[in-house]
């Protein structure tokens, strides 16, 4: 599946929940996560969308890791089901 598609399902699934994204474009640092999520109840956290099957590029999990480092939640999501999956994690 292509990445916008998968990016379309996450924006409009966090809508319907109630919570907003943003589309991150950082000037002058390559390999930011795509999309910055904001759910009610959640700790905000960053998603890196790739086309079904497709990896971070060694410049993106360099900043993915960096990120982490520093206390962000970064997820790489290739699928609707992992869209799902992040969405509605299992409740405790």
């Amino acid at each position: 599946m292509r990445e916008s598609a998968i990016e379309k399902y996450l924006a409009r699934h966090v809508i319907l929940m109630g919570g907003e994204t943003r589309k991150a474009q950082w000037i002058g640092r390559a390999g930011a996560p795509d999309r910055r999520v904001m759910l009610p109840g959640r700790t905000p956290f960053w998603v890196e969308l790739k086309a079904t099957g497709e990896k971070p590029t060694a410049q993106q999990v360099r900043e993915h890791n960096r990120m982490r480092r520093l206390g962000e939640l970064v997820y790489v999501i290739d699928s609707i089901e992992g869209v799902i999956a992040l969405l509605n994690p299992p409740k405790s």
